[in-house]
């Protein structure tokens, strides 16, 4: 693809329907449970926030399942651009409607009427510290917000629990700062790069909380919010404090 040729944004959602097939036995295990569901809206564009849990691996396929199953919805996640980066996984991603997290893109699928899936505390979110158990670590990200004002689209935050349950985190980034391997980094300079201050390339080590390492599995629970309307913010998508206020209203709920 030409540097100036917008990208492909096209999706099957048949492939929705094989990704179901796939995971049936994982979603029979995880049992996932969604309570307020019909507060996404069947169709026009919405855009869907909540919490990352730890590795991001269960849950995001069992909350798409659920939104095709019961809204008929193909949400579209928004990804970081390093996961486009990696052949193979790159095409897995697209092939389940994963896009990479630029304005233009989400611009893009507000214009086309689709649901859009973010996570404002991106890596950081997955790559859980102890003590950080469902914890949003959202800083002061507020580009979702600016979006969804923007473009008039509602918000639909959502929480996401049951993940975090299985893990017990015995070593995180904080520990591997400490540890000889740190120091090997910090000589390296490695420890500068902002990508790697911001901790959000060094998974956690975790324990299953069942028998030996696997993770025991728990019941999976989204749970919908009120759809928040941007409209009265119209026309004020750079102002700091009005895409605060949509972002504090999300993290109240």
């Amino acid at each position: 693809m030409a540097p100036d040729e917008p990208e492909d944004l096209r999706f099957d959602p048949a492939w929705i329907e094989e990704l179901d097939h796939l995971l049936a036995p994982l979603k029979r295990l995880v049992s996932p449970v969604s309570i307020g569901i019909e507060r996404v809206p069947e169709r026009g564009p919405v855009l869907l926030t909540g919490n990352h849990t730890i590795y991001g691996l269960i849950d995001i396929p069992m909350l798409g399942l659920e939104l095709w199953e019961k809204r008929r919805r193909a949400v579209r996640g928004l990804g970081d651009h390093n996961h486009f980066a990696i052949p193979v996984w790159r095409e897995l991603l697209q092939r389940i409607g994963a896009v990479r997290g630029t304005r233009e893109i989400c611009a893009r699928l507000f214009e086309a009427g689709e649901a859009v899936l973010v996570f404002p505390g991106g890596g950081r979110e997955v790559m859980k510290h102890k003590h950080e158990r469902y914890r949003l670590i959202w800083k002061e990200r507020i580009g979702f917000a600016r979006m969804a004002i923007q473009y008039g689209v509602p918000i639909v935050p959502f929480a996401s629990v049951g993940v975090e349950d299985m893990f017990e985190i015995v070593a995180d980034a904080d520990d591997l700062l400490r540890s000889p391997v740190g120091g090997l980094l910090r000589a390296l300079g490695i420890d500068r790069q902002p990508w790697f201050r911001h901790g959000e390339i060094i998974p956690p080590l975790a324990r299953g909380k069942g028998f030996g390492p696997f993770p025991r599995l728990e019941r999976q629970y989204f749970l919908f919010g009120e759809p928040i309307d941007t409209t009265p913010f119209a026309g004020r998508h750079e102002d700091r404090e009005a895409c605060f206020a949509r972002s504090e209203e999300h993290t109240s709920e």
